[in-house]
């Protein structure tokens, strides 16, 4: 006597004939959505641009104009990391908003932070990263083309 499980395997022959035990698969119907919004109204912008800053004990949070949030940890900005509270907010964003950058005429943090270093590996933020790092060590030309090349 058969048991009901068996009795639900359907038999079925492969391309070479061959007797097999398989559930007969049941055809899926392809169901069709309309689109309400064009390809474009769902991609990212081209370009990002800083609409504020706020800052907890581990991250600058930096709101841009599209609503995203970018949040950058505040060990990796050393200058920011050790300075306090008070000072961090001391910020000015630049005229492309761009960078947010502490003058260090009105706050004790002389830094800036890109956001296209943190936003991606585009070809000009890996340029400009590799530049600075070039000033800042203070290698000479011919190192410095060294460095900056990849």
């Amino acid at each position: 006597m058969r048991s009901e499980s068996s009795k639900r395997i359907a038999h079925a022959y492969s391309k070479r004939g061959m007797y097999t035990n398989v559930k007969r698969a049941r055809t899926a119907q392809a169901v069709w959505y309309d689109i309400p919004y064009p390809a474009s109204a769902y991609t990212f912008p081209k370009e990002a641009r800083i609409k504020t800053a706020r800052f907890d004990s581990d991250y600058v949070h930096i709101e841009l104009t599209d609503a995203r949030v970018l949040s950058i940890p505040l060990r990796w900005i050393p200058s920011v990391y050790h300075a306090a509270a008070e000072e961090r907010v001391k910020y000015e964003i630049s005229r492309d908003q761009q960078m947010i950058v502490w003058n260090p005429d009105k706050c004790a943090i002389n830094d800036e932070l890109r956001i296209t270093d943190y936003l991606g590996s585009t070809s000009e933020a890996q340029t400009t990263a590799k530049e600075t790092l070039a000033n800042a060590t203070g290698l000479s030309p011919r190192h410095r083309r060294r460095a900056t090349k990849t």
